[in-house]
Order: structure tokens, then C-alpha cells, then sequence
């Protein structure tokens, strides 16, 4: 069997292991999280694969990728060309889209470019040639005595010194020349930027319109369409254009398009995109419901945010002065305002003046008659005038992204959105749904002659949406914004890109292409692997998910537990034989030996404790009322893009984060949320880092590290010293070590190699002074302390109620491996949230908290998530509420109330399915998710009923 051989691999917590990866093969890597998989399959295979790759290019074309590490390996023999899939390389550019990052809009602008018709958005006609007869009677329609000149466009926008062009010119006699708008003599000297773009114009005629000058201006028209291609300008002096051209044009209204080319359907090409927005769709605009928040106070209660009065007394007494004015009752709630008064405060007095009496801090009255601008004026105002960064990020708190009134939010000009295919543009298209698009490239009319060429195109553009209706992507519009994509559907984006290359002979490294995806879709993307496999790949994937482990041809587990006791293989070999190993968790977990047991009984709903949202209605979701009961754990369920994420996220969240914390977040379209004052504060866990710098780090994330220096500052030696607690942090001056400034590292910036990370010469990576060292609690300096893994720290200050109760919540969520000083860029995405769970967890509880967790399974094995499920009971005894997004069964079916969204993703979702315990949704047909779990429920049931029977 051909196979890749690892030996001796060290990277991170890796043991110096050897292992034999089988070729053309797909192999899933599991274990714990922190357990070494991906510092196995990332940090060693695909690191060296990809430099080995690098290493055969050129010197001067390496210098331009920057120089590869060498992963800490002896040997890896029989490597492939390598290809990483992971989740974070999506761009986070607005102009990246669905559409652009899956080449699928590059083939519909071919599409449209060649057997598009252009369509007068004014008359409806089709645009067609003109001919000089034509152009010359809308030229004679003009005014007498109107004067222009004719200009023929011989270069439009291209690079080049264009030298030869101005020569031939020259020859033939032409005198004048308009370079970049500016009108040139042919005998000057004129020198062009050779990789800048330019645009040259000839003048051929120069004409006064009268009676009888039709024959000149015809002959002049045909000269310029001769030298140009086809295309001819009339300059009228007063400033205006008429661009004719003898390919395109509506007889009516003279609507030109230029050439049909693919660059005109591309909103990234100066071309092609809107003027107004550039491109975006979108303007950045002050939001109204941003600067008034609450609209039940009144503008006494401060009702305008961003007028609030923090230092000065300005705005509120300019607000007095206008409501003078205009007899506005300053104590009258804003909704009951009368709608001509508050669009006064909001958009000012116009050409009105007001009086303005402003008392400043020294008690001097100045009073002055000024033009009003209001309130939105305003804000934007101080947003686009400021030179201060802190005054712009708060004005921008007041604003959002709202659509280009010029072209709707469509990013093209109104020339590429004028050519139409069935009755279509190139915009329309790609805000249908994959499967919608699908239908439609399917079924779309055309001509013999255009669909002989259009063949070609028509295939790509169906294969492509093809693959990413494979991966379970069918709900995605192609016109959504990259930025906006789950790390795991971004990851399946990359892999529809792939199978569309069709490349054999690759090892492809996955990390968790299922994240995010429903068991329904499962199905369908261990297809798409098999498929890839099937061309004579590798596939190397990280994965906890059931279905891909049984349905892998290798199976690698790691462990047997995480970080330092992690680094091993604990087994390799096909699924049956990982089962049949007693040491291996995962084969633990596969074979049904250990499981994840169904709660005794389910916490029983309140009707009198829920919050319900009313008429929620953003992106795809239907108007729907839901009820979430307080007190229990609820899961929100639905296949991908049913609407989940919308509802707690965008509305749910950004609702409460409002309301409790007073956040300037814009929460998405419903009614009203009821049952609010029920809750003090709501708290979003997600998978964020921790900290940017390696000096956050979870001892000072969880606030146990305040703590450990007291401590220390309350020993002897401190106290003879004279030390503070100040003393023993590694970021102020005093204790730290000051030729590293704390951070026990030293970073060396190497020409052509990469930066080199080496430990301190100092403080030997110690992060601290001598003097500082030298103080001990029970004999370890408060350096030796960050050194400790958690579960060593519980031991050590066993004694100090305070710091062990902090430290046991963190050994709780699972995480009694990682280090107390461990800096956080090296947590992975579970490992951070899992973090924040266990600070969450040490504070003192009312019963009055709200946790939202979106997906907290992502990067967890079965194992993690039997803690992490332990951890979340624990929050809902104490009287809270757990709300979570999720599509793992373990948590699913451990869950007191479901919400089920769909039925299906995008158009097709947006709806309440199911609600109820685990058991009452497994008994609804209409519900994906009650098909999945009901299955589920019975195994564990059986295997619930034999381990009491042992």
C-alpha cells in the first residue's frame, strides 16, 4: 500500500511520533481537542508539502512568498503537491462575493458579454446600431448656433506610453488632441505613464449647427467612426457629451451602451461599477433608529445618543433652543411626537434661522440667529469632517450600511444592468439561490445562434453550481457578501472550487468541512470527498463527526488526552479496527462503549418565564412569532440557511445587548421582543480569541491571576520588601523584566527569513526581575506558577478558596491541560470559548442571565462535549437560560425545548417547524432534524437500558 511516512514529528505537543498515512485514500484524524491533530496534519504534513513545493520555484519568485519553516520532523517520505482547506482564509473584502470567489460570476459576465441584449431601461427597446443618418439628425436637433466639436476615442483607458498612436496621427494630419480630458497640441512634446491608464480622444471637426451643415458634419461623423472604431463623441462647448456609436443605441432617447465586454458586467472594473457607491451596493449613512434608540424617552431623558451630554453642555442646549423655536414639549416621549416636529430636530430648519442662547462653563450668555442642520446632518457631518479618530469610531456607532440609491444596491451602471438574457441582467441572477440558479441556467431561452455560443459558457456555469449544491450550499445567493459566510461554509466554498479543477494526484488537507452543516447535508459532502478521492487524491481531514469517521478508509486517533498528555497515536487503521483498540476514546465512543447518556428527565417550561419575538421578519425569516422559555436549555435546530443565526444573532441578541447594555447595534427587522425585564444581561460566548498579544493569557482572562498576586504580595518576603501586588505583573514597570518589557520573548527581524522568536537573554523567558524571582510562595516564583498546567495549580493553592474556585471551573470545561500563562494566540477557537464559559461560571449568579452559544461544538470530540454539556447544566441550575445554536445530536437531544427553523434553507426556510422537548420533535415528519434525532434517541435509549441491565 503506497503511503506517506511521518517519522519523528515534534511540532508543539507532538511526542516524536512516527506514523504511515495511506495514499489515494480518505483519512480522518480525530482526538481531543488540543490532542495534536492539527499540529500532525497542518503543522507537519501540509507545512512541508507546501515548502518542498516553494523550495523548487525560483529564488526570485520565492522571494515574493516569503520564506517557509521547516515543521520539527526527521523524515516525511512520499509527499504529494499539498492544499490546505481550512476556515480561515476567507477574504473579509466587501467586494468579494459568493459569486467572484467561486469564478461563477467571471462565466456569467462572459455569458452576458457575448449573447446578452442590451435593453433601453427608459422605452424598454432593444438597443441596435446607429447609423451616421441617425446620428446626424440628433445632432441637428440641438439648438442653432449650438458649437461642438467631433472627437474620435482612438485609445479608451489602457495603459501605455501610446507613442506610435500620436505619431500616425500626426502624419495624417490631425492637429488637436484631448489626452485624459485635457485638450494637447499633435506637436507637443507629450509623455505618457506607461502603467497608468489613458484615454485619447482626435479632434476631427470643429462645427457650428446651422441649416445645411449636414454634409460636412457626415462626412466629419464617417471619418471619426473610421479612425475609432466605430465610436464618435460630440463636445459640446457648453460642457455636455453625446456619445454615438455605430454598434449600439436607442433610436428613442439615444441611450448608448458601449461595447459589450465582460468588463463591463464587473463591479471591481472602474467600467463597469456604480459611480455613486464604487461598486459596494452600499453607503455608510446615519441611521435613525441608531440615534434614537429607545423612542418611549423623551428628548428631557436624553432620547438623541449621540447628543448625549458627556462633557459639554453644547448640543442639549442647542437641542432647547430649536424646541423653543418650534414649540417641541421636550417631555413628551419621541414617539408621540407629532412627525413634523421630530423631522425638524432630525433634519434641521432649512433656510430657517433660530435662535441660539448657549451658556458655556464660565456662565458667560452668548446668544446668535443660526441656520439649524439637524440632528442626521449632524452626525454625518462630524463623521466625514472630523481629523479625530476617536470622534470618527463614535460617530460611526450611529451609522450603517444602507443600499446606493443610484443603482439599488446592484453595484453596476445602468449600461451593464440595461443588457438583459431571458428577460434577466447579470444582477438578477445572482441574487437567486443556488438551486434557483441552478433552474434558470437550466431552462434559459435563448436563440440557435446564441445558444450555439453560449454551450461552453452554460456548461461551467452549471457544473460549478453543481458542486456547491453537492457540498450543501443550495440556500446561498451568489451576490452575498464573502465577509459574511460561517467559517465552515467558506471552507465547503473552497472545496466546490476544487472539485471544479478536477487536479489529480493532490493531498488535500481539511480542517472540520463539516462545521455548520446539518446532518441532512452530511450525506452529500461524504459524497463530494469520496468523489475527490476517487480522482486519486489523499484527503487528510480533521474531523469529530460520526458519519465521516465510519465512512473514512483511515482512521488516525490522537491522544490519549490533550496537550501535554496528548502528542501520540493512540490508534490508526480502518473504523472497525479503531473500535476493536480498548485504549483509543474515539474507538470508545464509535463502538457504543461509552456514550453521551439522555438526561433523566427534561426541565419542564414556564409559561409565565419566556421571551417572545414577535413578527421577526430579516433576510429570509417569514414574519414568525417564537416563544423561548427562561430557565431551561434551548436548542435552535434547522438545516443550513433556515434562518437560525438570523433570528438569535441579529435580532435576538442585538435586541438585548441594546436594551440591557445599551449596545449601538442595529437589530434586524421584527416588531418587539416581550418578556425582557425578566433578564439583567445577556452574554454571547462565542469562539473569538481570547486576547490579540501572547501576553493575554487564560490566567489573566479569567481574572485568577489578580488573585495570585495578592498572594504573593502577602508573603514575607514581599512584605519585608516592601513589594505591592503591582510588583508581580509582567505589564507595568517594576517587576517585569525591562529588556524584553514583559513579554519573555524577543522577536529578531531577519532579511529574506522570517521573523525568529528566542527567548529573552535576560529573564531567560522568565517574564520577571531577579528581585522579583526571588520572592516564593511554597517555593515557586510567581514565574514558575505561569508555568503550571491548571490541574497543577488546583493542587497548589488548594488551600485558597478563591483562586481554587476559579481554577476548577477551568478544569470543568476540560481544559486542566493548558498552562496558566499560556499565551491566548495559541488557544484554538474551543479551547477560547471554553475560556470564557469557565469565567462565566465562577461569578455568583441571580438567575436573571441569559448565555447565547452559537455552534460552541465546533473543534470539540465527543468526549469535550460530554464536559462542555456538564459545564452548560451547571449554568441552567443556577437559575439561567442557555440558548444555542447547534446541529451536533449530542446537544440536540441533552436539550429541555427545540426550535426547529426551516423547512429547507434560504426561500425555502425562514419558518417555525417544530417546537417542543427532543421527543415531541423526533415524532414531526415536516422536520429534518426530528428525522435525524428520533433514531438517535432510541439507540441511546437501548443502550441507557443494557448498561443498567450490566
Amino acid at each position: 500500500m503506497k503511503s506517506i511516512t511521518v517519522q519523528g514529528a515534534r511540532a508543539h505537543n507532538l511526542k516524536d511520533i512516527d506514523i504511515r498515512v495511506p495514499k489515494n485514500k480518505l483519512v480522518v484524524m480525530t482526538g481531543l481537542s488540543g490532542s495534536g491533530k492539527s499540529s500532525l496534519a497542518f503543522d507537519t504534513i501540509y507545512a512541508e508539502g507546501q515548502r518542498r513545493y516553494v523550495e523548487s520555484l525560483s529564488a526570485y519568485a520565492r522571494q515574493f512568498l516569503g520564506q517557509m519553516d521547516k515543521p520539527d520532523v526527521d523524515a516525511i517520505e512520499g509527499l504529494s503537491p499539498a492544499i490546505s482547506i481550512d476556515q480561515k482564509t476567507t477574504s473579509k473584502n466587501p467586494r468579494s462575493t459568493v459569486g467572484t470567489v467561486t469564478e461563477i460570476y467571471d462565466y456569467l459576465r462572459l455569458l452576458f458579454a457575448r449573447v446578452g441584449r442590451p435593453i433601453c431601461p427608459v422605452h424598454g427597446e432593444e438597443i441596435s446600431a446607429q447609423t451616421v443618418e441617425q446620428m446626424v439628425d440628433r445632432v441637428m436637433e440641438l439648438e442653432e448656433r449650438t458649437k461642438l466639436q467631433v472627437l474620435a476615442p482612438v485609445i479608451s483607458d489602457r495603459k501605455g506610453e501610446h507613442k506610435k498612436v500620436m505619431e500616425n496621427l500626426k502624419k495624417e494630419g490631425y492637429v488637436r488632441l484631448r489626452v485624459n480630458g485635457e485638450m494637447r497640441e499633435v506637436s507637443e512634446d507629450i509623455e505618457l505613464h506607461k502603467n497608468q491608464k489613458h484615454t485619447i480622444e482626435v479632434v476631427v471637426d470643429r462645427i457650428i449647427v446651422k441649416e445645411g451643415v449636414e454634409g460636412r458634419l457626415s462626412d466629419s461623423i464617417e471619418t471619426a467612426l473610421k479612425i475609432s472604431d466605430g465610436k464618435v463623441i460630440m463636445d459640446l462647448i457648453d460642457g455636455d457629451e453625446m456619445l454615438f456609436n455605430e454598434h449600439h443605441a436607442c433610436p428613442q432617447c439615444g441611450f448608448t451602451i458601449t461595447e459589450l465586454e465582460p468588463r463591463l458586467f464587473s463591479f471591481n472594473s472602474p467600467l463597469g461599477a456604480c459611480k455613486t457607491c464604487d461598486g459596494l451596493g452600499s453607503n455608510l449613512e446615519v441611521d435613525v433608529d441608531l440615534v434614537i434608540p429607545d423612542r418611549s424617552l423623551t428628548l428631557n431623558q436624553h432620547a438623541i445618543a449621540p447628543w448625549q451630554p458627556i462633557s459639554s453642555q453644547y448640543y442639549p442646549q442647542l437641542l432647547k433652543s430649536v424646541c423653543n423655536h418650534y414649540n417641541i414639549d421636550m417631555d413628551t416621549p419621541v414617539k408621540d411626537l407629532p412627525e413634523e416636529q421630530l423631522s425638524k430636530v432630525l433634519h434641521g430648519s432649512g433656510d430657517e434661522k433660530i435662535l441660539f442662547s448657549y451658556e458655556n462653563e464660565r456662565g458667560q450668555l452668548r446668544e446668535n440667529e443660526i441656520f439649524f442642520e439637524g440632528v442626521l446632518n449632524n452626525v454625518s457631518r462630524r463623521y466625514h469632517e472630523t481629523s479625530s479618530s476617536f470622534i470618527r469610531e463614535q460617530m460611526e456607532k450611529y451609522m450603517a450600511q444602507s443600499a446606493c440609491p443610484t443603482c439599488d444596491g446592484y453595484r453596476l451602471t445602468g449600461e451593464a444592468l440595461a443588457v438583459k438574457v431571458d428577460g434577466k441582467h447579470i444582477s438578477q441572477v445572482t441574487e437567486l439561490s443556488v438551486s434557483n440558479g441552478l433552474s434558470w441556467i437550466r431552462q434559459v431561452s435563448l436563440s440557435e445562434k446564441e445558444a450555439k455560443i453560449a454551450t461552453m459558457i452554460v456548461k461551467e456555469i452549471e457544473d460549478r453550481l453543481t458542486f456547491l449544491q453537492n457540498v450543501g450550499l443550495d440556500y446561498l445567493n451568489l451576490s452575498r457578501s464573502a465577509g459574511t459566510l460561517s467559517g465552515g461554509e467558506a471552507q465547503r466554498i473552497r472545496l466546490a472550487t476544487q472539485i471544479g479543477s478536477a487536479l489529480t494526484g493532490v493531498l488535500y488537507v481539511l480542517d472540520e468541512p463539516s462545521i455548520g452543516l446539518h446532518q441532512r447535508d452530511n450525506d452529500r459532502l461524504i459524497q463530494t470527498l469520496k468523489r475527490m478521492r476517487d480522482l486519486d487524491n489523499t484527503l487528510i481531514v480533521v474531523e469529530h463527526d460520526e458519519d465521516t469517521m465510519l465512512a473514512a478508509d483511515w482512521l488516525i486517533d490522537i491522544g490519549p488526552g490533550a496537550g501535554a498528555q496528548g502528542g501520540e497515536i493512540a490508534a490508526s487503521g480502518t473504523p472497525q479496527q479503531v473500535m476493536e483498540q480498548d485504549d483509543s476514546l474515539t474507538g470508545k465512543y464509535l463502538s457504543g462503549k461509552q456514550f453521551i447518556p439522555l438526561p433523566a428527565e427534561r426541565r419542564p417550561t414556564q409559561p409565565d418565564r419566556e421571551l417572545v419575538i414577535r413578527k421577526a421578519e430579516e433576510n429570509n425569516l417569514k414574519q414568525v412569532d417564537v416563544s423561548l422559555p427562561l430557565g431551561v436549555m434551548s436548542v435552535i435546530t434547522g438545516v443550513s440557511g433556515s434562518g437560525k443565526s438570523t433570528l438569535i444573532n441579529d435580532i435576538l441578541y442585538k435586541t438585548l445587548s441594546q436594551k440591557l447594555h445599551r449596545g449601538k447595534v442595529k437589530p434586524g427587522q421584527h416588531e418587539t421582543v416581550e418578556g425582557i425585564d425578566q433578564l439583567e444581561k445577556v452574554i454571547d460566548i462565542d469562539q473569538s480569541p481570547i486576547g490579540r498579544t501572547p501576553r493575554s493569557n487564560p490566567a489573566t482572562y479569567t481574572g485568577v491571576f489578580d488573585d495570585i498576586r495578592d498572594v504573593f504580595a502577602q508573603t514575607s518576603e514581599a512584605k519585608m520588601r516592601g513589594y505591592k501586588k503591582g510588583r508581580f505583573s509582567f505589564n507595568v514597570k517594576g517587576g517585569r523584566c525591562e529588556a524584553c518589557r514583559g513579554d519573555g520573548i524577543i522577536k529578531i527581524e531577519m532579511h529574506f527569513l522570517p521573523d525568529v522568536y528566542v527567548p529573552c537573554e535576560v529573564c531567560h523567558g522568565k517574564r520577571y526581575n531577579r528581585e522579583t524571582l526571588e520572592v516564593k510562595y511554597k517555593g515557586k516564583s510567581i514565574a514558575e506558577v505561569l508555568e503550571m498546567r491548571i490541574e497543577e495549580a488546583l493542587d497548589f493553592f488548594e488551600n485558597i478558596p478563591k483562586i481554587k474556585r476559579k481554577l476548577q471551573t477551568v478544569e470543568d470545561v476540560g481544559l486542566g491541560y493548558i498552562r496558566l500563562g499560556q499565551p491566548a494566540t495559541t488557544l484554538s477557537g474551543g479551547e477560547a470559548q471554553r475560556v470564557k464559559l469557565a469565567s462565566e461560571l465562577h461569578r455568583r449568579s441571580n438567575g436573571k442571565s441569559l448565555y447565547i452559544l452559537d455552534e460552541p461544538t465546533t473543534g470539540l470530540h465527543v468526549d469535550d462535549i460530554a464536559r462542555l454539556l456538564k459545564v452548560l447544566q451547571r449554568l441552567v441550575e443556577n437559575g439561567d437560560t442557555v440558548l444555542i445554536i447547534e446541529h451536533n445530536l449530542d446537544v440536540i437531544k441533552t436539550a429541555d425545548y427545540i426550535i426547529d427553523l426551516g423547512p429547507e434553507g434560504g426561500e425555502g426556510g425562514g419558518e417555525i417547524v417544530a417546537t417542543g422537548t427532543p421527543e415531541e420533535v423526533s415524532e414531526i415528519d415536516q422536520s429534518f432534524t426530528g428525522q435525524y434525532l428520533k433514531p438517535i434517541l432510541e439507540r441511546d435509549r437501548n443502550r441507557m437500558k443494557q448498561r443498567l441491565a450490566t
